[in-house]
């Protein structure tokens, strides 16, 4: 299995990717503020690197739940220059986290190689299209709403069963609008539109997640689902997204986009030494 983003190429199976995250916004909801400007962003990028990560994910707006939204203009003065900085390296691939195609389309042109895309259950296909022309990678997430609507009483009959089914009907659109399969990866979207009983049904059924053989992307670093499960302040969330990361090897996911990326890669590399043990 492959996952494209444009010039570099994931082969699958092979030792779980690992993304860091890069927040430069103020508001973000564990590392808001922390890197509010180009030089802090891209060495805060940088470290995450040297530490195991083999791809960045540079977000310039906060999706927590009822998050305000910014312009596309704050947005790209967020990002760009980061990803102006940090393509220089030439060694780590860089993804942007971002709801608008403008936004998108500049990172691309910038040096990102993925889009990770919160919004993909949209119905307008601009952002596909910016994807398809790029031939870059894509992150299609599940979510129930938009980042403002989200957590306002998410409703499933079957949570496994609808994001499946989500994923295989977007992977149809995708492709209509010129993304091919092996552009995609899928992310079931973890606290996005989903209630904490929501998040523990699509942990544990993460394996469920095979629609077309499409690497699976998994976030669940220091969410709050983790505090309503275990009464954890946002600080002492590690051990137990350590945990989550550790239980997504096992579950045959291929990607963990984590905040502790030290930390993380050890886990899951001891996690994967184990399973080729079975």
């Amino acid at each position: 299995m492959r996952w494209i983003a444009r010039d570099v190429t994931f082969e699958f199976p092979r030792p779980m990717v690992v993304m860091g995250i890069v927040n430069t916004t103020p508001d973000s909801f564990a590392d808001g503020g922390r890197f509010p400007d180009t030089d802090s962003a891209a060495d805060h990028a940088l470290r995450l690197a040297d530490e195991g990560a083999e791809i960045i994910d540079i977000g310039g707006e906060s999706t927590r739940p009822g998050s305000d939204p910014v312009s596309a203009e704050e947005e790209l003065r967020r990002v760009v220059p980061v990803i102006e900085r940090l393509v220089k390296r030439g060694d780590v691939v860089l993804s942007i986290d971002t709801q608008k195609p403008a936004v998108a389309r500049a990172a691309l042109d910038a040096g990102a190689s993925i889009v990770n895309d919160v919004a993909a259950n949209r119905e307008s296909p601009e952002m596909w299209q910016v994807v398809a022309e790029a031939r870059a990678g894509y992150v299609c997430m599940h979510m129930q709403g938009t980042p403002q609507t989200m957590q306002a009483k998410p409703c499933y009959d079957d949570v496994l069963r609808e994001v499946g089914s989500f994923f295989a009907e977007r992977l149809a659109r995708l492709a209509e609008h010129g993304v091919s399969g092996g552009q995609v990866a899928l992310d079931p979207g973890i606290g996005f539109g989903k209630e904490l009983e929501h998040n523990m049904k699509l942990l544990s059924g993460l394996n469920q997640f095979t629609v077309a053989e499409r690497p699976l992307l998994v976030g669940v670093s220091r969410k709050s689902f983790i505090g309503k499960l275990l009464d954890t302040p946002l600080e002492e969330r590690l051990p137990a997204s350590l945990a989550c990361a550790v239980w997504s090897v096992i579950e045959g996911a291929h990607v963990v986009r984590v905040h502790d990326v030290a930390e993380t890669v050890q886990a899951v590399r001891m996690a994967e030494a184990l399973k080729e043990k079975v």
